[in-house]
């Protein structure tokens, strides 16, 4: 790290209830250099439920001026300044403005640090039911329906649990193409206002959750979704290698991809499956 450089700090800011707030963000309102914030608005909101006086410099720091803002707080913390940067909820840089930044400074070689807190991510997997050992978090899925089912499609196999943010607005046309994509049985959760006094966490099949969505449903909202059931291990002689292409051919895999994923689930290289599929010498 440059013993020069000030430090950028991501801190956490409650997705709910102010009394989440962790302890040592008021600290660091209170004594950053710079605070940069996704709203300047709801900031000042934040420090009066907190009972904290910024006395450092407020910026803001949105999706709209995130490019031409970053070289200017990376100037101060090439300064030696400590930077401050929040955002309206959770922590800076998840699905939030902040990756430029953070990127920036460790190009630079500045120190970057975090004020754990709230997550919405974590909130909502850990209180969904489903499977908690390995996940991943796709963020919010895009607009167009074309592009959303294409995003989808490719996540059809995916494993494990996956959590997604969407709009109210847009929550019931998402859980319907999830059921298109994925099957309309497969379990999830859609948790609304987490921490808020309106809480609720609804679970069920895709399916059911879309239906559900249909009379319109308000705040924020994360949805969890059951990964895929694991591919079952395929045998490696030749007879069981022929055998499971044919079956994922009959599901209407073409042959190219059924080669390919045979070859991963039997754990042999992608020629030896297609050499035996089309009758070529090993």
């Amino acid at each position: 790290m440059d013993p020069d450089a000030g430090v950028l700090v991501l801190a956490a800011t409650p997705i709910g209830r102010v009394a989440d707030a962790p302890p040592r963000l008021a600290e660091e309102l209170a004594t950053a250099d710079v605070v940069a914030a996704e709203d300047t608005r709801r900031l000042k909101r934040l420090t009066t439920d907190l009972g904290v006086s910024v006395t450092g410099r407020v910026v803001s720091y949105f999706e709209g001026n995130e490019s031409a803002r970053t070289p200017v707080l990376l100037e101060a913390l090439l300064a030696g300044e400590r930077v401050l940067l929040v955002t309206d909820a959770g922590m800076p840089s998840v699905s939030d403005p902040g990756y430029r930044l953070v990127a920036a400074a460790v190009e630079h070689d500045v120190l970057v640090t975090a004020v754990p807190g709230p997550s919405a991510v974590l909130t909502a997997l850990a209180v969904s039911g489903l499977p908690v050992d390995r996940f991943c978090f796709e963020g919010f899925l895009p607009r167009k329906a074309g592009e959303r089912s294409r995003r989808l499609a490719a996540l059809g196999k995916e494993e494990r649990t996956m959590v997604f943010f969407e709009a109210p607005h847009r929550t019931e046309a998402a859980l319907a193409a999830m059921a298109d994509a994925l099957g309309g049985d497969r379990p999830a959760a859609v948790c609304r206002e987490l921490t808020k006094t309106h809480e609720e966490v609804r679970r069920g099949s895709l399916a059911e959750l879309a239906a559900w969505a249909a009379d319109g449903i308000r705040g924020e909202v994360t949805i969890v979704v059951a990964g895929a059931a694991p591919s079952a291990e395929v045998g490696s002689d030749p007879d069981s290698l022929r055998a499971a292409v044919a079956d994922l051919e009959g599901e209407g895999v073409s042959r190219k991809e059924a080669i390919v994923e045979v070859a991963r689930r039997a754990g042999v290289p992608k020629r030896e499956v297609y050499n035996l599929v089309h009758g070529a010498p090993s």
